[in-house]
């Protein structure tokens, strides 16, 4: 039997399956962009989903207190680490860890002996110069004596009183005092212990008022003025405001940070506060009179910066803003808003830009009037 059937040349037969395959591949490629087309269209998406209940907020001016804030230290007006001059054994503790002293009052005492004996020799030397003084006096007017045996009576005297006050000075480093009046530390001496010059006995601190030490930023160094208010807070007792008020600002800027040093002085009349503790000083500054605040929920933050969703004929719009300090649960929103606009504060995760919304009404305080 002869084939009639007409025979594709050898080549297009060997084409036919890749030009078959790249048909279809075109009509799968048009069916997806008609499909994401249909889908991304204003008119299917509010037919496809109903619109996403959001909350929101209008926006208002309001006057905002002011404040720069910053980390610090608390340091003693007075505090010292009691140490003793000259070495020796101790004698005497006369001190109890964590108790009130008063200036001069007596905590150690180191063997003092042989010094009090010198002392006891040093006296009755300059007792016997005085009575040879005296006598050479009585004798002056009538020439009985020379005029150079008088005025060595005289350096005699002299000599064996300042024999005494050596030795008493002497004595005074044996016995370690109150320099002022303060809390005393933990002991760091047991009595019989032979000490050495410069070893620490204890500690001692004036607490009825403190040292704040503070730094802050050299673009701030305009907001600082000697006197102005702050206050103060740690978390040893966060319910807690301590005010102070700024006594010294440092005159130079820190070559490394940049930064500026302030102290201020803080009353401590409770003794609560214990130098050392880190706090937080927040420097008042005059009322900014107009601000706008939202709340921090309301704020995303993307690659490209922040940004809040702006509700607008019942669509929510993607704002670009600038934020400022934070308030709280708020953030001062410097730029990007107006007055009136309302903001979308929860529920932004869910809606896409240009996506209808409908803002739920505010929710009321179980048990509060309706």
């Amino acid at each position: 039997m002869v084939d009639t059937c007409p025979r594709l040349p050898e080549r297009l037969r060997h084409r036919a399956p890749f030009a078959v395959a790249l048909l279809i591949l075109l009509i799968v490629f048009i069916g997806i962009y008609l499909w994401r087309d249909a889908r991304l269209s204003p008119s299917a998406a509010g037919r496809a989903r109903p619109p996403v209940e959001v909350s929101a907020q209008t926006v208002e001016l309001e006057a905002l207190p002011q404040s720069l804030e910053a980390t610090g230290s608390l340091q003693s007006v007075h505090a010292v680490t009691l140490a003793p001059e000259v070495a020796g054994r101790v004698v005497a503790i006369r001190f109890e860890a964590g108790s009130r002293v008063d200036a001069g009052t007596p905590l150690v005492e180191l063997y003092d002996a042989p010094e009090r004996a010198e002392r006891a020799d040093a006296l009755s030397r300059a007792q016997f110069a005085r009575r040879q003084d005296e006598r050479s006096r009585r004798l002056a007017p009538s020439d009985t004596i020379s005029k150079q045996l008088l005025e060595q009576r005289e350096a005699e005297l002299e000599q064996a009183d300042a024999a005494v006050q050596r030795i008493d000075a002497r004595l005074s480093q044996k016995t370690i005092r109150a320099p002022f009046a303060g809390l005393i530390g933990i002991r760091r001496v047991d009595l019989g212990q032979y000490v050495n010059a410069g070893d620490a006995l204890a500690t001692l601190a004036a607490l009825d008022q403190l040292y704040v030490n503070f730094t802050v930023p050299q673009q701030d160094l305009a907001r600082l003025r000697l006197g102005s208010e702050t206050t103060v807070r740690t978390d040893a007792f966060p319910d807690w405001a301590f005010p102070a008020r700024i006594n010294a600002i440092e005159p130079m800027v820190e070559q490394d940070t940049r930064n500026i040093r302030v102290q201020a002085t803080l009353a401590n009349p409770g003794q609560m506060l214990r130098p050392g503790l880190y706090v937080t000083v927040s420097v008042a500054q005059p009322m900014r009179p107009s601000a706008i605040l939202v709340p921090a929920t309301a704020i995303q933050t993307g690659p490209s910066g922040d940004s809040v969703f702006v509700v607008r004929s019942d669509r929510a719009e993607p704002v670009p803003v600038v934020t400022g300090q934070r308030r709280g649960d708020r953030v001062v929103v410097e730029a990007g808003l107006s007055p009136g606009d309302r903001v979308i504060t929860s529920g932004q995760l869910r809606v896409q830009p240009g996506a209808t919304v409908r803002v739920a009404p505010p929710k009321i305080a179980s048990g509060s009037p309706g």
